[in-house]
């Protein structure tokens, strides 16, 4: 994945420095990353106090996950989209229009009174994480320089997201214990309300656009439903079982809906999406790693949960600490992560940090037992941790390399969107082999199954990110 210097590009209103950061563009970045902390904060913040959310307004067991699955239904749908759309209309529009549909949808949810207003609320939360994502990223990739420059500031925003999954943890225990479940929605109130001032003092103007374009509405309308009807499938696929009617007729939709984007985006003179982009190899193993990363360590957080808390009897609050060692070593992986993709190669950075990861991911296993203390699994966390954050920085460093800032947007939305549909099938496959054999087991047998199971999907995680290393080794050109 090599390029020569006459192919890397120079971000509009961002001249080429070799030096530090300066202070204007150094406030973008901590901006960006602010941004980024909100969209990893959002993840996890809700989680801790769904209990409360569920007894508050009345949820079924069956109906409760729907305010964590419709965020992410309508985020893996929307992010293509919402890509295109930070390209056409503006990243710095796109961004304040994000935090905006943020801090509305979160008043909202805080002060819902039924079932259906605070899932409508997360429903639209999600489509702002879907345009705040390649929104974010893609102008941390226009305004600093392809090279070490655009690698610092990618590690810098990746170390804000994987800091906000322990900020969301944390918060989320403090707030719903507190002040109640509203409050985890008010936050956001208040953080998008900074961002949006703040956006207006230190994000550089949207560039002027000489040339007319279209927005290709038939292709986001296919894009949209075909992605989201994927998305819905995965996500409750497990839930509602594979056979059932609802989950056939979406995997079916979902597959008609996507063959025509394809079919329209071959015919289009301005397409949503253009094809060509799928020749930038340097993007397409991008696409491809994100992809794996979020079906293997994008899964363990979620494991985790259910080892420290159903299994090892930990609280929300304990959780949340538990998560704190992972995050920092996932935070020091990115800023790892930064200083070899600028020394070595590209390919080597996501090799190095894939086998850190797959090695520190197999450590975890003998920690992940009924009676285990918290100090046999954290060597495992922080190992693994330091090679996701590498992997991670390295990722987001080959998707945007090689693209021209007028589509920076657009390349966003396809890494994000398959990181998204990643997590989505990663979850599903890896739930379904550590829960094959827990039907109608009680008590400490049940607790011994659920251990087994997880161990499982720990070593098929470790497979599947030994198959990332087969990716990257697999890609003839090097990002230097």
């Amino acid at each position: 994945m090599d390029m020569s210097a006459s192919e890397k590009s120079t971000p509009l209103g961002a001249p080429s420095t070799t030096g530090g950061l300066g202070a204007r563009r150094g406030a973008t970045l901590a901006l960006l990353a602010f941004a980024q902390l909100i969209i990893a904060l959002d993840l996890n913040i809700v989680f801790v106090a769904l209990p409360e959310i569920g007894a508050g307004l009345g949820f079924s067991e069956q109906t409760l996950q729907w305010v964590v699955s419709v965020y992410t239904v309508f985020t893996g749908g929307f992010l293509l989209f919402g890509g295109r759309a930070a390209d056409l209309i503006g990243q710095r529009r796109m961004f304040v229009l994000a935090l905006w549909l943020y801090a509305l949808s979160s008043l909202v949810g805080g002060l819902a009174w039924s079932p259906e207003m605070i899932i409508v609320a997360r429903a639209v939360q999600g489509i702002g994480g879907a345009f705040l994502f390649p929104a974010t990223l893609s102008l941390v990739n226009r305004l600093f320089t392809e090279g070490p420059e655009r690698n610092r500031a990618l590690a810098v925003w990746g170390g804000a997201g994987a800091s906000g999954l322990t900020i969301g943890s944390l918060a989320g225990g403090f707030l719903t214990g507190a002040f109640g479940w509203p409050s985890v929605f008010y936050v956001n109130v208040l953080l998008a309300g900074i961002g949006i001032v703040a956006a207006f003092f230190v994000i550089p103007r949207d560039p002027k656009r000489n040339e007319h374009r279209s927005f290709d509405l038939a292709g986001a309308l296919t894009a949209t439903a075909g992605t989201t009807l994927l998305v819905f499938t995965l996500v409750q696929g497990p839930e509602y079982g594979w056979d059932a009617s609802v989950i056939v007729w979406s995997l079916a939709l979902a597959a008609a809906f996507l063959a025509a984007f394809i079919l329209i985006e071959a015919r289009s003179s301005d397409p949503l999406m253009p094809l060509r982009l799928f020749g930038n190899r340097s993007l397409v193993v991008g696409m491809a790693i994100t992809f794996l990363y979020m079906a293997t360590f994008g899964t363990l957080p979620y494991f985790l949960t259910v080892l420290f808390q159903n299994v090892q009897g930990f609280t929300a609050i304990e959780t949340g600490f538990a998560f704190l060692i992972p995050s920092l070593a996932i935070a020091a992986g990115t800023q790892i992560g930064e200083r070899l993709a600028t020394r070595l190669s590209i390919r080597s950075t996501l090799i190095g940090g894939m086998i850190v990861g797959a090695i520190g991911t197999a450590l975890m296993i003998p920690g992940a037992t009924i009676d285990a203390s918290y100090a046999a699994i954290a060597p495992g966390l922080i190992i693994s941790g330091i090679g996701q954050g590498v992997v991670w920085t390295g990722m987001w460093i080959a998707a945007s390399s090689g693209v021209h800032h007028d589509e920076q947007g657009v390349a966003s939305g396809m890494a994000s969107t398959t990181l998204n549909v990643g997590n989505a099938i990663g979850l599903a496959v890896l739930n379904a082999i550590a829960n094959r054999h827990l039907h109608g087991l009680t008590g400490e047998a049940l607790q011994q199954a659920i251990t087994e199971g997880m161990q499982r999907a720990f070593w098929f995680a470790v497979a599947g990110i030994l198959l990332s290393i087969v990716v990257a080794l697999c890609s003839h050109r090097r990002v230097s």
